[in-house]
C-alpha cells in the first residue's frame, strides 16, 4: 500500500529550473524524506533529506542550488532545482525512513529521469 511517486523530470538546458514532486500514500511526510539520484556508472547518492524536526541536509554538489521543502498537510515533498549542470543528470528518486530521522532510508519511488543539456 506504501507508494511514493515521483513527477517533474523532464529535458532542461544548463541554468535552468526543474521542481520535482513527490507524492507519499501510506506513508507520512511528517516522516524523514529524502531525493537521491543515480547517474550512470556511478552509485547512488543522496542529494538531500529533511528529518521529522525539520533538520535538512544537502550534498555539496547541490548545496545552494536545491532546496527540499515538504507539505505535510498534502502529503507531498518537494526538489527545487535551479542553476542545473550536465551534472545533474540523472534518475531522481524520492525515499522515505519511516521515521523522524534519516539513518536509514526504507521506501523508494521508482525515478524520473532529469536530463540537463549543454
Amino acid at each position: 500500500q506504501l507508494r511514493l511517486v515521483e513527477s517533474g523530470g523532464g529535458s532542461v538546458q544548463a541554468a535552468g529550473s526543474l521542481n520535482l514532486s513527490c507524492v507519499a500514500s501510506g506513508y507520512s511526510t511528517r516522516n524523514c524524506v529524502g531525493w537521491f539520484r543515480q547517474a550512470p556508472g556511478k552509485e547512488r547518492e543522496r542529494i538531500a533529506s529533511i528529518t521529522g524536526y525539520g533538520d535538512t541536509y544537502y550534498a555539496d554538489s547541490v548545496k545552494g542550488r536545491f532546496t527540499i521543502s515538504k507539505d505535510t498537510t498534502k502529503n507531498r515533498f518537494y526538489l527545487q532545482m535551479d542553476s542545473l549542470k550536465p551534472d545533474d543528470t540523472a534518475m531522481y528518486y524520492c525515499a522515505g525512513t519511516g521515521s523522524w530521522t534519516c539513518a536509514t532510508f526504507r521506501y523508494w519511488g521508482q525515478g524520473t529521469q532529469v536530463t540537463v543539456s549543454s
